[in-house]
């Protein structure tokens, strides 16, 4: 049996959803099929939810896994004899699953849907409307699977934190615009120079988008913070003591900004009360931006998805 080969980028932590689609879509232009498993079903306990995908190729490399390793090789060798039928079908592993061999280590039991040949023309439109930040959908096999965009972060601040936040987000795999005060002798090269106080670069938001402010100088959030809560976003939020974010929103109120503005943006932020060191209050602001997008990010445009477009290769 082939070696189990993750495809997905070096410095990334783990697989995502979209990096199973781009598994198929890279076989596919090398003339190698794959098939698209998806966790349907869940009996007692699993490590991972319904809608969890792994891709398989034909020559064994894959990508995702539904455990810590326990089933992956044997859902390789199902989806290679799911290539060879040419028919989608549904296999439980775990409890009550006619592999015997194969248990998981909660003791439960997943139903896993397998989708051979998925349709390079669909799985490239899916793609093409994630990279558009909308989400993408496709049906398997009468199974409707929606992919969401990866979380954006636009962080704003000087110093460490900023530099820390930016860092930590990237290796996550977030999409990140980080700007700092051109002189700030912590920007990295890949964090934009900000020069002016008064108008925000050139960036927009949309529903998957966190902004993150993180100046200990509030003169740049006079003008800059104002404009960036007028742009859409699931996630805006500000360092700061609780005085401080006190005297921050009676500025932004003076500032005419609408109070259900002001009552979104988040001060003294992150999971982690009390952070003080960069690196720590970076995962503390990372795990909440994260929390909130699993939670509840870009829930309208969750039903403005277009129609699931069917994946399967039509006989």
């Amino acid at each position: 049996m082939e070696a189990f080969l993750p495809a997905f980028p070096d410095d990334a932590i783990a697989a995502t959803p979209a990096d199973c689609l781009r598994l198929l879509a890279r076989g596919a232009q090398a003339g190698i099929d794959g098939v698209l498993v998806t966790l349907v079903g869940i009996e007692g306990r699993s490590s991972r939810s319904i809608g969890t995908q792994m891709a398989v190729l034909a020559d064994g490399r894959s990508i995702g896994s539904f455990s810590g390793g326990c089933v992956e090789r044997a859902v390789i060798e199902e989806a290679r004899d799911v290539l060879v039928q040419g028919t989608p079908r549904t296999v439980r592993f775990g409890a009550g699953s006619p592999y015997i061999d194969v248990r998981l280590p909660c003791g439960g039991g997943i139903d896993l849907l397998f989708t051979p040949a998925p349709s390079p023309e669909r799985i490239a439109a899916a793609l093409a409307t994630l990279e558009r930040r909308r989400c993408a959908t496709i049906d398997l096999s009468g199974w409707r699977q929606t992919y969401r965009p990866r979380p954006r972060l636009v962080a704003l601040g000087h110093g460490e934190d900023l530099a820390a936040l930016a860092r930590l987000a990237r290796r996550f795999g977030l999409a990140v615009e980080a700007f700092a005060p051109e002189g700030d002798p912590h920007r990295d090269p890949d964090i934009a120079p900000l020069t002016l106080r008064t108008r925000l670069p050139d960036i927009s938001g949309d529903a998957w988008t966190a902004f993150v402010f993180a100046f200990h100088d509030r003169d740049w959030e006079e003008f800059l913070l104002p404009q960036a809560l007028a742009l859409p976003g699931y996630y805006h939020g500000a360092v700061g003591s609780r005085a401080t974010h006190r005297a921050r929103c009676e500025a932004l109120a003076r500032a005419g900004v609408p109070a259900h503005r002001i009552d979104a943006l988040r001060g003294t932020i992150g999971l982690i009360p009390g952070a003080r060191d960069p690196a720590t209050l970076a995962l503390s602001i990372l795990a909440e931006i994260v929390q909130d997008y699993n939670a509840c990010a870009g829930a309208p445009d969750w039903m403005a998805s277009a129609p699931a477009l069917p994946a399967h290769h039509a006989a």
